[in-house]
């Protein structure tokens, strides 16, 4: 797995979620850069200065030692040191300085500065201890009469704009994501809403109060929305209104047409003219039936499970074998006189070329899912999508003189597509063909 496959799963998916981290990963890079510049520059030189005037009064209380003697004045000093310089001052006579000279004990980088400063001030060999006490720093300094022992509090070696600073820019940069969060959330509300509104109305559900909203961008694509929307309407009822006029201007003359035939009577040629118009009313039939569709029907609750059981019940009157297995009883937003036309012409299909049919329902996730199985000859693979084209018919598999005109599978794909859904022709367990019919909750 390379590493943009990688980077692509790490990447939110939602506009959300990007348009977050677009913002997000720009400013923590500045803070980090920030930070660390900051900790480089500000805290090491800080730390340097403080540890140069703590190095700078050790060498004062060194000096003021070495020049005097008397055990007042040094008492002395020991009271100032304590009470200006916030030290305490310790002579341990005759003792030597454990360790090699120079040894500053430390890891921080305040320890760090003090050892540098204590080496280019006092040049005398000294430890330092910044672990065995909480809050002081312990600093021995070895002189020709002892060891001098000088504690120092730790606050004369840190400051707090560091952690302040940090604070500063981590609490604004809260703020301000929220902030950010908050109005992106509602720039990216008018997407989704569109989104949605595109999802229903592709199922065929009507959307009558679609508004749209948002950045301009958003605004001019729910107008594209609305636009379509009227047009798809007006066109649907503009072929509605052709097709009504179709089939009355063609009826008339096939009705003429059956009169005049029938008035000759029982002349040679007749039946062979009776049979041709007798096929052209099927095919005008159906081709209305594939043009109409079931645009004007509304979207409703229905009950699949009862569609299912009368479509199957009309197939068993005319001795059709057809076993039904529904998991449950399933109810869904639909068009129920178009969907029973699919049903029904997915199962014709099967009973007309086979002599088993096992049709089963039941909901997978959110979708429902309807298998018609057959033990028929099936149709190859490589035709499985031909045959939903308008007219098309296989010959030798699928013979034209057992009726039909080569639109049921495409009024039945322009049914399921119509709700969201679609159909797909696999291998049946029967051996035959299995047609997979899906609807979205």
């Amino acid at each position: 797995m390379g590493t943009p496959v990688i980077l692509k799963q790490l990447v939110p998916s939602s506009l959300l979620g990007r348009s977050l981290l677009i913002m997000i990963v720009p400013l923590i890079l500045m803070q980090v850069v920030s930070m660390v510049v900051f900790y480089d520059r500000h805290w090491t030189t800080v730390a340097r200065q403080l540890a140069a005037g703590v190095a700078g009064d050790i060498d004062a209380v060194i000096e003021f030692h070495r020049r005097h003697p008397d055990p007042r004045e040094r008492e002395w000093l020991s009271g100032m040191a304590q009470r200006s310089m916030l030290m305490s001052v310790r002579l341990d006579e005759a003792a030597i300085l454990p360790g090699t000279a120079r040894d500053d004990t430390g890891d921080s980088l305040a320890a760090t500065a003090l050892g540098k400063a204590l080496r280019e001030r006092i040049k005398r060999p000294f430890r330092i201890d910044t672990t065995s006490y909480k809050r002081r720093i312990h600093i021995m300094v070895q002189l020709s009469e002892g060891v001098l022992h000088i504690d120092t509090p730790h606050k004369r070696l840190f400051t707090s704009t560091t952690y302040i600073f940090v604070l500063w820019m981590v609490g604004s940069s809260m703020i301000l994501f929220g902030v950010a969060t908050v109005f992106m959330r509602n720039q990216v509300r008018p997407i989704r809403r569109l989104a949605a509104a595109t999802n229903s109305f592709g199922k065929g559900h009507d959307v009558p109060f679609f508004k749209p909203e948002g950045a301009a961008e958003v605004r001019q694509a729910g107008q594209a929305f609305n636009l379509m929307r009227e047009r798809i309407r007006r066109q649907i009822d503009q072929r509605t209104e052709m097709l009504a006029g179709v089939s009355h201007d063609l009826r008339t003359p096939l009705t003429r047409m059956k009169l005049q035939l029938a008035m000759i009577g029982d002349v040679e040629g007749v039946k062979e003219l009776n049979e041709d118009v007798d096929e052209m009313e099927r095919m005008v039939d159906g081709y209305l039936s594939f043009a109409r569709g079931e645009g004007t029907e509304a979207v409703r609750p229905a009950n699949l499970t009862r569609i299912l059981g009368d479509v199957v019940g009309r197939f068993r009157r005319n001795a059709g074998s057809v076993d039904l297995h529904v998991e449950s009883s399933i109810i869904a937003p639909l068009r129920p006189n178009a969907i029973e036309r699919c049903l029904t012409n997915l199962i014709g299909n099967a009973v007309r070329y086979a002599d088993h049919v096992s049709v089963r329902a039941g909901q997978r996730d959110d979708a429902v899912e309807i298998f018609v199985d057959d033990d028929g000859p099936g149709i190859p693979p490589e035709k499985r999508q031909e045959v939903f084209r308008a007219f098309y018919r296989i010959e030798g598999s699928r013979n034209p003189a057992t009726g039909g005109i080569g639109l049921g599978l495409t009024i039945a794909l322009d049914v399921a597509r119509s709700h969201g859904g679609d159909i797909f022709l696999e291998d049946s367990p029967l051996g035959g063909l299995r047609v997979r019919l899906r609807l979205p909750l």
